[in-house]
């Protein structure tokens, strides 16, 4: 009998994709090469990729002045990226506080530029999640991030933030689970292990207008921009999570979709 994971990540996947996968391991398309044996950037792969960016768009709804990118280094990178990219120069971002995943991206972010926390419930032990009409952000914001669900505490933000500033959300825990409005966002960022595939994926659906304020002074690797125009494939990409990713995505859509 198959046993049970409800630990938030990783996450239990589909047999019918494991059965899949195994297969490509051994023998992929036919050509008597393994999945993680041929290039990334032949015809038959290239595909394959191209039709997970395709079913993202297609079961999130995704606008077309989005770009949806398929990048390594997991949610933590992007505590990273996201003040680097999208920091208006001189100016200043607002986090709310409501877990350890948002603690950590503040923590990261602190270390590069002017964080206000806007709310925080670490003086309850993280028990609930502030009123947004409570939420403290300061007009000279360049944007504001949260963590719709904090897989720790358990504290979970169901609407979305009705903001006047650039949003931003970590949706590891949360992506593909439910319906989502992606117009709202700026840009969403979100680990593969919990909802997506296996870990070394994350997957950023960004603003292509505001992805354009970026610093242009940044390594191209830390670039959204430049992921973007390499149509993710800047380096080498984790080949095996992103075609496992766009198995998932087709059984999702199989199943009924969001």
């Amino acid at each position: 009998m198959k046993k049970h994971n409800f630990s938030a990540g990783p996450c239990i996947l589909p047999q019918e994709v494991l059965k899949k996968a195994s297969e490509a391991i051994l023998d992929f398309n036919n050509d008597n090469l393994s999945l993680i044996e041929i290039s990334h950037r032949s015809k038959p792969f290239v595909q394959v990729l191209e039709r997970a960016k395709e079913l993202v768009i297609e079961l999130l709804d995704v606008p077309s002045d989005y770009s949806v990118l398929f990048l390594q280094g997991g949610a933590s990178l992007e505590f990273l990226m996201t003040p680097y990219n999208l920091l208006k120069k001189d100016g200043k971002c607002g986090y709310l506080n409501t877990g350890t995943w948002s603690k950590k991206a503040i923590l990261e972010a602190s270390k590069l530029i002017n964080v206000n926390t806007i709310a925080s419930s670490e003086d309850s032990n993280f028990s609930y999640a502030p009123n947004p009409l409570d939420w403290n952000v300061s007009d000279d914001a360049s944007y504001v991030h949260y963590c719709p669900n904090e897989t720790i505490q358990g504290v979970a933000i169901h609407k979305i933030p009705e903001i006047k500033k650039p949003l931003i959300a970590d949706m590891s825990s949360v992506i593909l689970s439910e319906p989502l409005d992606v117009s709202k966002y700026s840009l969403i960022y979100a680990g593969a292990q919990k909802n997506i595939g296996p870990a070394g994926l994350t997957m950023v659906i960004v603003d292509k207008n505001y992805m354009e304020e970026e610093d242009d002074t940044l390594p191209n690797i830390l670039r959204y921009s430049k992921h973007s125009q390499a149509g993710s494939m800047l380096n080498t990409p984790p080949t095996f999570a992103w075609y496992m990713a766009g198995k998932v995505f087709k059984w999702i859509k199989k199943s009924g979709g969001l």
